[in-house]
Order: structure tokens, then C-alpha cells, then sequence
């Protein structure tokens, strides 16, 4: 996919960083968010470049939806060194955890959530509409957690349900456009995310297995090259899908 430009938020770790791997080695170019780790960020810039792959990030916190026309601005001047003035690929993958009983979620933590996973989402992909290519894609992240349930999740899944049905209309209004909307839902994967649970946790990694039909906990790799694949032109034709990624959990 050369010549392709890919906007992924959350890119500087985890599936992020894995999404920019996989798609900077098929020739894509990422301009990739970090919210407020610039370190990590540029350890990961550096990292694609090894690999012969370029990656450009720039700050952004996606549950401020003020910040975003700034944000476009930057963007604007990042295409523009690029030779372009409109990108072909948005992926919202940035996002946060919470591990709470329905009991005791708070209000707060329901509003960060919000902001981040669906209100951020939404208006982001809104205020980003002119600089996307016709016949461009969008991938927005959910979670196998909006089919199976898991106690302590219901609010964190909530907003990617909320994402899913968005994902749809998104799909049906830009139509027009020529643009695919689809929505990617990983199952659990060992990265930090959660603070490392399904990764550092070796009892939650055991039980994640043994609801796998594969085995085993997923990988932030099996993720990213799965996305890199929604993205290539084989793919083309699917829009309007909830696509689960998650070795058959729950099945």
C-alpha cells in the first residue's frame, strides 16, 4: 500500500504500536497519536524507522474534544510536508480500561470512559471528515466484550457497543464518499492495557486460554497485521462489519 497515509490515535504502545508496525512495513506512512508519553512515542518512531517504515507523531488527548480543530490544524501542516492535504486511513484505536462492578462505577470514571471511547470517537472522526480521502477507511476499535460479558466491564463495554452501532451509520452516511467504516473488536491480548492484567496476571492468562478455542491469549501482533489486512485494497468490499479478533473466546 505505498503512497497510503494511516491517522491511528493511541499508536505510540500496545495495539497501537503494533497497527503502525504492521502497516509501515507495507509501505504505508502512520502519523500516530500519543496522549502524553513523548518518549514513548518517539522510541516507537525510531523503531519503525529501523525497519525501514516512517512514523510521525503528534500529541493529542482524544477525550478533549475542544483540542480537536487544533489538532487538524497540526495535522493539516504534517500532510502538507507530506505532499498531501488529506490522509486515506483512520483508525480510533486510543482508549483507556476500567475494571469496576456495575455497583461501583463511578460517574467520573463513566464520563472518562465516555469521553475517550465513544463522545471522543465520534467527533474526532467528525472534525477529521474533509481531510479523508474519498474512497478512504475508517477501523474503529471495540471489543469481544460487547458480545460476551465479563463482570466488572459493563461500562467500558457499553461505549464499544455504542461504537459499533456508530460504526454502522458512519458506514451508510459516507456511503457517498466511497469511504468503508468497519469496527475491529479484539478479544484479550497481552499487552498493558488494564495495567497488564491478561499479560502479567498468570491467572488471568491461563483462564483466557482455556476460553480460546486457539489456546491461547492473543498478541498485540495478531491484531495489528489484521488491521493492516482490513486496510489493503483485498479488502476493499467490506464495510459496515463488526470484525472479532480474538482466537475464537467464548465460543
Amino acid at each position: 500500500m505505498p503512497n497510503k497515509i494511516a491517522l491511528i490515535t493511541g499508536a505510540s504502545r500496545g495495539l497501537g504500536r503494533a497497527m503502525a508496525a504492521a502497516l509501515t512495513a507495507k509501505g504505508v506512512t502512520v502519523i500516530g497519536t500519543y496522549h502524553s508519553n513523548k518518549t514513548e512515542a518517539e522510541a516507537t518512531a525510531a523503531a519503525i524507522a529501523a525497519h525501514g517504515g516512517k512514523a510521525i507523531f503528534l500529541q493529542l488527548d482524544t477525550g478533549a474534544v475542544a483540542s480537536f480543530p487544533a489538532f487538524a490544524a497540526a495535522l493539516r501542516n504534517v500532510l502538507a510536508a507530506e505532499g498531501r492535504d488529506r490522509f486515506d486511513f483512520l483508525v480510533n484505536n486510543a482508549g483507556t480500561g476500567l475494571h469496576a462492578p456495575f455497583a461501583e462505577t463511578r460517574e467520573s470514571d463513566f464520563d472518562a470512559l465516555m469521553n475517550i471511547h465513544f463522545k471522543g470517537v465520534f467527533f474526532l472522526t467528525q472534525t477529521l471528515l474533509p481531510l479523508i480521502e474519498d474512497g478512504g477507511r475508517i477501523v474503529n476499535l471495540s471489543s469481544g466484550l460487547a458480545r460476551f460479558c465479563q463482570p466488572g466491564s459493563s461500562a467500558y463495554a457499553a461505549m464499544k457497543g455504542a461504537v459499533e452501532v456508530l460504526t454502522r451509520y458512519l458506514a451508510k452516511e459516507l456511503g457517498p464518499r466511497g469511504i468503508a467504516v468497519n469496527t475491529v473488536a479484539p478479544g484479550a491480548i497481552e499487552t498493558d492495557f488494564s495495567g497488564g492484567r491478561v499479560r502479567d496476571d498468570k491467572n488471568v492468562n491461563a483462564f483466557i486460554a482455556g476460553v480460546t478455542a486457539l489456546g491461547r491469549a492473543g498478541l498485540p501482533e495478531d491484531i495489528g497485521g489484521a488491521v493492516a489486512a482490513l486496510l489493503s485494497d483485498e479488502c476493499r468490499w467490506i464495510n459496515a462489519q463488526r470484525i472479532e479478533i480474538s482466537g475464537g473466546m467464548f465460543v
